[in-house]
């Protein structure tokens, strides 16, 4: 058996240590509502209101583990901004992602697929917020057979989606077009069009060499796509980087856009 996470792996800046949440609700609530959440933006305003009581909104501090493979899920959580990546760890240390998260979905599938075991580590790579809900009353939710069981379940099918797309692009894709996709996959989650991360950071999330992830972003700047230095990733021509990258890109987000297109959908607010 694998180790625990925290005392694994190292992606770059991140501090695997347990965060211990000490924000108040008001505060985060203040500058977050649950319903920047595209799946909660999606409930009738009966489940929602059934829902709202039993949010509780934390902080995703940047490197923090939500959970490592082998580990049991104590929530679910619905993210409203940054971004949570999940990585496959090899017994060597390798690492991959294979999925990000945004604040179109959750962390936490296996609490309403099995046993609440989850199969790979959730890392912050970019701080956020969320609203977690506890096991026992995603449970309750599921028995009530309401739009959220729905919801969920579409959206882990598009994760499934994802992953299966992600390995299609490693196997096929150089890295050029791979490093595209990855920070047109991250700006979408965001509200900026510049990246916070390191090389390292980068590269444990594709999989590769740090070199080859410098070798690939200094083609992009020559190319005027992109400007990078010390860890800022700048998108200077966004059309054009979406035309540099693979086709897995455009695959992904148009499954993520039929998710929750608007909210009265798929479900009547009433």
């Amino acid at each position: 058996m694998l180790e625990q996470f925290s005392e694994r792996r190292s992606y770059g800046p991140v501090q695997n240590t347990r965060f211990v949440f000490k924000e108040r609700r008001l505060a985060v609530a203040t500058l977050h509502s649950p319903r920047q959440n595209r799946l909660l933006a999606a409930l009738p305003l009966a489940d929602y209101a059934r829902l709202l009581p039993n949010l509780e909104p934390v902080r995703l501090p940047m490197g923090w583990a939500v959970h490592g493979a082998g580990e049991q899920e104590k929530y679910l959580y619905f993210l409203t901004s940054g971004i949570v990546s999940r990585f496959y760890l090899t017994e060597n240390g390798a690492s991959a992602a294979f999925a990000l998260t945004g604040s179109e979905g959750v962390i936490g599938v296996s609490l309403f697929l099995d046993a609440g075991i989850a199969q790979s580590d959730a890392v912050v790579v970019a701080t956020g917020y969320a609203y977690r809900l506890r096991p026992e009353l995603l449970k309750q939710e599921f028995t009530q057979c309401g739009a959220l069981p729905h919801l969920l379940l579409r959206y882990t099918q598009t994760l499934i989606n994802q992953s299966q797309q992600s390995a299609v692009c490693n196997r096929h894709h150089n890295l050029e077009q791979q490093l595209c996709c990855w920070i047109l996959s991250c700006l979408d989650r965001l509200s900026s069009n510049t990246l916070n991360m390191t090389q390292e950071l980068i590269a444990n999330m594709l999989g590769v060499r740090r070199e080859g992830v410098t070798d690939a972003a200094g083609k992009l700047q020559k190319l005027g796509l992109i400007h990078y230095r010390r860890g800022h990733i700048t998108v200077i021509d966004r059309p054009k980087l979406e035309a540099h990258t693979c086709e897995c890109y455009v695959v992904v987000k148009r499954a993520f856009d039929r998710l929750t297109t608007s909210p009265g959908e798929h479900f009547s607010n009433s």
